[in-house]
Parts: structure tokens; C-alpha cells; sequence
């Protein structure tokens, strides 16, 4: 057996198998005498099938299918061992018809394959390389938003005479038009986006009555959900003006700032004070920051990244190995999502550089890990008081793991965490207090 590439350009090349009788006879003699033992035919006792009825009747097919199997098998150990990086899958090369071949056991084969080779570029990132990371302070207004949210969650429903701004009414909607749409449902004044629609609503009394332009105070996904219809009738609503009729005021009422409340949120008597409140929520709201702020960098890192190493792709090759692999595609299907394609891949090359480089490793424990902790955040989501054991935890991942897609998800996440730390360590970091509004403005 003989096989070799050969560089077509710096990012296409060609790898080319000779086969001898010698190099796939003996692969196709196992396979034809394992079929033998297994084979169940007419006339003959199972397992007694003579191997040479089977080479005579399957030969052909058993020795394409064999061949195909150490050629692939060849051309992955040659990728390995000549260090290709290799992009998508080796493809045959077009044209070139296997009807010159007799599939008589005694050919010499020669089969051609294309392959797209990852552009050679330099690592990015250097210790020279500056970025900035915020440290979030949280703002009064955002404060008092986060501690208005923690006692609304934890407040009581009242049904007061008159509504105020923030209400939720239970009322009829009926469209201004005969045969119209009448819908009776809860309308949460706070979501309606129009300020004089929605000062109309405050200081309305059970069976009052008030026009609304439907279409002014609500957006699409909303409206059809009041009216309970699909959005596309939302959207194309000819007549948008309702009346608004009062059945009922709901409203929240704030939970009072005692030790009851207190300790619903801490450990008992872990918080006695409103001060001692006021500074675990703050606590609370910066350490969420802190996500931001890591997300942030990576964005700016993922950017520095993509911006220096400017390198072309092997397009072609990749859009033909695109439609090999999921013929279901169309071309212009391709096309529209080719670009995006591509800046992941090249992300990804990216960083399975800087691991190649700096000997990164991914453990299987750290991927456990990983697991356990989205399913311990996922528990706690919709069960606040349930609190998992640790061997419970470690049986779901488990049960996580064992779905290729997912491990192979989470393996990335621990991948990419990986390179984010180690590009900490190896770029100059600046770090500047910044207020939570100023924050946002950066992110626009």
C-alpha cells in the first residue's frame, strides 16, 4: 500500500491510496468467512454456509465495502501521523469512475481524495495584547428595581376599588366593530408600551369603560395573546381600536421588609436589618455582574481574535463537503449560512490552537463537573427549597453524558473556559469601576 498527499495550494491538497491485492485480500477473506458463520440461507444449516457460496454470491459487495473501510481507516492514520489539520472530511475526487475496476480480487486501486487544509496563521494573542475588565458597581435605580422584584415575589394579591400604574386588569376587550373580537383576559398595564394609553388605565373602577388603540399599547406577541389569536391576525388587524370594560383590579403589594421576609430569602437571622438587606441584595447584584463583565471580555477577546488573523478558507471544498454531509441542503441553504460558518470555524481553529500550544486539557471530571453544576442551577430554577445530593447530582450528569450531542457541548464549554482563563493569564488586563447604566451603554 502506498498513500501520499500532494498540496494543491496552501489550503488544498490531494491524498492518493494504492492498493495491492495484498493490502485488502486478507481484510476481505475475514470478513467473507465471519459472513459465512453468520449467514442463514436456504438449504443450508446456519453457520454451515460454504465460504465460498458466499464469496461466489456477496463477494463483490463484501469487497467494496472492505475496501472503503481500510482506505478510510488508512487515510485518518496518515491525517494523524503527517499532523494534517485537516477541515471537514476527505471527498473523492470528481470524476473518476470505479467501473474501470473488475472487483475480481486481484485489482491495483488508486483512489483520489480532496482535502481542505486549516490556513497557517499566528496565534493572536501576546502579552501585549490589552483588554479591558469592568468591575460593575451596581446603581441606586438598579438596586431598587432588584429589591422592588424581591418583594413583589414575595408580596400578596389584592383586589383594590380604583387601579393604579403596574395594576393587572381583568377586563373585556371587544373590537370597535360589529362581529368584532371580544375577548375577556388579564391586561398587565405595565407591558403596554404607549405612556398616554397607559395613564388612561390608572383610576379606573370595576364596569368602567375606555378606548384603547390595541395596536399602540401592545406589542405583536402580546396582542395576539391578550386577544388570543395567532400574530400574523394580530399584525393584520383591520380595525385596532377596543373597548376596554373592568371586571376586576389585581394587584401585587409589596412584602414588608421584616424578619418573616428576611428569612424567606436568607438564613434565619442571617439578615435582621433593612441595612443588612440592603447590602446582601447589592452583594447579590454585583456577583451577577460579574458574569457580565466575564462575558464582555470573552466577546472582546472573541473580536480582537477574528480581527488580527485574517486568513482564507478553503471555500469550495468546504461548500462541497457541506453538501455531502447533509444533502438535504440546498445550495442557496449553504449560501445563506456560509459566512457564519465559517467565523465558527475559525474561531474554533483559534482555539484549538492556543490549547495545541500551551498544552490545555480537558479532564473528564472537569466535564462532570460542568454537568452537574447546569443541572443543579436547572433544579433550583423551578424548585427553590429542593436541594440535590451530591450522588444524585452525579447520576444525572451521568445520564446527561451518555447523549453524544450534550457531552460533546459541554466538553466544548469546558474547552472554551479553558482558553478563556489561560488568555487572562497571558494578555495584559486592566481592570476600571464602572457604574451598571455606563456598563450598558458599552454593550450597544
Amino acid at each position: 500500500m502506498n498513500i501520499s498527499h500532494q498540496k494543491i495550494d496552501d489550503i488544498n491538497a490531494k491524498i492518493t491510496v494504492d492498493l495491492a491485492p495484498e493490502d485488502y485480500n486478507p481484510a476481505v477473506d475475514k470478513a467473507i468467512k465471519d459472513q459465512a458463520k453468520k449467514a442463514k440461507l436456504p438449504g443450508f444449516r446456519p453457520g454451515m454456509v460454504p465460504v465460498g457460496h458466499i464469496r461466489r454470491t456477496f463477494g463483490k459487495s463484501i469487497l467494496f465495502d472492505e475496501i472503503n473501510r481500510v482506505v478510510n481507516e488508512k487515510i485518518s492514520a496518515y491525517i494523524t501521523e503527517q499532523k494534517l489539520e485537516v477541515l471537514g472530511q476527505p471527498l473523492p475526487v470528481d470524476g473518476e469512475e470505479d467501473a474501470k475496476y473488475n472487483w475480481d480480487f486481484k485489482d491495483n486501486f488508486s483512489f483520489n481524495y480532496e482535502i481542505g487544509l486549516a490556513p497557517e496563521f499566528e496565534i493572536p494573542f501576546t502579552a501585549e495584547s490589552e483588554f479591558t475588565e469592568y468591575d460593575i458597581k451596581a446603581d441606586e435605580a438598579t438596586l431598587a428595581e432588584r429589591i422592588k422584584n424581591l418583594r413583589r415575589s414575595y408580596g400578596k394579591m389584592t383586589n383594590p376599588e380604583v387601579s393604579e400604574e403596574g395594576d393587572v386588569l381583568y377586563a373585556t376587550l371587544k373590537q370597535a366593530k360589529e362581529e368584532g373580537i371580544e375577548q375577556t383576559t388579564s391586561v398587565r398595564t405595565d407591558i403596554i408600551e404607549d405612556a398616554e394609553i397607559k395613564k388612561s388605565l390608572a383610576g379606573l373602577k370595576k364596569d368602567d369603560v375606555v378606548k384603547i388603540d390595541v395596536k399602540k399599547a401592545f406589542q405583536v406577541a402580546d396582542l395576539a395573546r391578550i386577544l388570543g389569536i395567532n400574530e400574523e391576525e394580530a399584525t393584520n388587524l383591520d380595525v385596532t381600536e377596543f373597548e376596554l370594560t373592568v371586571k376586576n383590579i389585581n394587584r401585587l403589594e409589596e412584602a414588608d421588609l421584616n424578619q418573616e421576609f428576611f428569612d424567606k430569602l436568607f438564613n434565619a437571622e442571617e439578615v435582621t436589618t433593612e441595612e443588612q438587606f440592603n447590602a446582601k441584595v447589592k452583594e447579590e447584584v454585583e456577583n451577577l455582574f460579574k458574569q457580565n463583565s466575564a462575558q464582555k471580555l470573552r466577546n472582546d477577546m472573541y473580536t480582537f481574535g477574528m480581527d488580527k488573523v485574517d486568513v482564507k478558507f478553503p471555500e469550495d471544498f468546504l461548500k462541497r463537503w457541506l453538501k455531502a454531509t447533509n444533502p438535504n441542503l440546498s445550495a442557496e441553504e449553504i449560501e445563506e449560512g456560509f459566512a457564519d460558518f465559517i467565523n465558527n470555524l475559525k474561531w474554533t481553529i483559534i482555539e484549538n490552537r492556543i490549547v495545541t500550544a500551551n498544552n490545555l486539557e480537558v479532564k473528564y471530571d472537569e466535564v462532570v463537573d460542568l454537568a452537574k453544576e447546569r443541572i443543579y442551577a436547572q433544579i433550583k430554577m423551578y424548585n427553590i427549597n429542593e436541594e440535590p445530593t451530591d450522588e444524585q447530582l452525579g447520576q444525572f450528569a451521568l445520564q446527561l453524558l451518555s447523549d453524544r450531542e450534550q457531552a460533546n457541548r459541554l466538553f466544548e464549554e469546558v474547552k472554551a473556559l479553558k482558553v478563556y482563563e489561560h488568555l487572562k493569564s497571558a494578555v495584559k488586563i486592566n481592570t476600571e469601576a464602572i457604574d451598571y447604566d455606563k456598563f450598558q451603554e458599552l454593550e450597544k
